[in-house]
């Protein structure tokens, strides 16, 4: 009898863009910058994106805005979480501890990358030059630029739902 195998693969993964930014902002003071200039309005999300990373929970704020009227969705969110991590060294004394911060990445293969703005549209009505011209021309933004799917390694941390 003849077995049948069913391949799931990239075919089914929805169509986005990732655009990468470099800025040396905080996360919520570039979502204010993209309403600003952009004319969105990007709201935190209550529930953080969280990872297991190394036994230690990482977490991610994200920044969400849907266009009703392009019918896209538009996630914002940081490539870099800093934990700080205490330890006791074995001394007893007052001042003994010790704190250390260690960075996660969100695409550890961009580690040069501050944010992520991924664009899912369901009809390619988001013109992506326009966006990026838009993007750069805000002062506190050093660059932005489209990363190319096949590059990404970790695809599956890009999953937002």
């Amino acid at each position: 009898m003849a077995h049948h195998k069913l391949d799931m693969g990239d075919d089914f993964e929805e169509p986005f863009t990732l655009i990468a930014i470099h800025c040396g902002e905080e996360e919520y003071k570039v979502a204010y910058l993209f309403n600003q200039y952009l004319n969105t309005r990007f709201k935190r999300r209550r529930v953080d994106i969280d990872f297991l990373s190394q036994g230690m929970m990482v977490t991610f704020p994200i920044y969400d805005f849907v266009d009703d009227n392009t019918y896209s969705q538009y996630h914002l969110v940081a490539n870099k979480c800093r934990i700080a991590m205490a330890s006791l060294q074995s001394s007893g004394g007052l001042f003994s501890e010790v704190s250390a911060e260690k960075e996660h990445y969100l695409l550890p293969e961009f580690k040069k990358i501050d944010f992520f703005l991924k664009v899912y549209s369901d009809f390619e009505t988001v013109s992506l030059q326009s966006l990026l011209f838009q993007i750069n021309n805000i002062d506190q933004i050093a660059s932005a630029y489209e990363v190319e799917p096949h590059k990404i390694k970790s695809k599956n941390n890009l999953i937002f739902d």
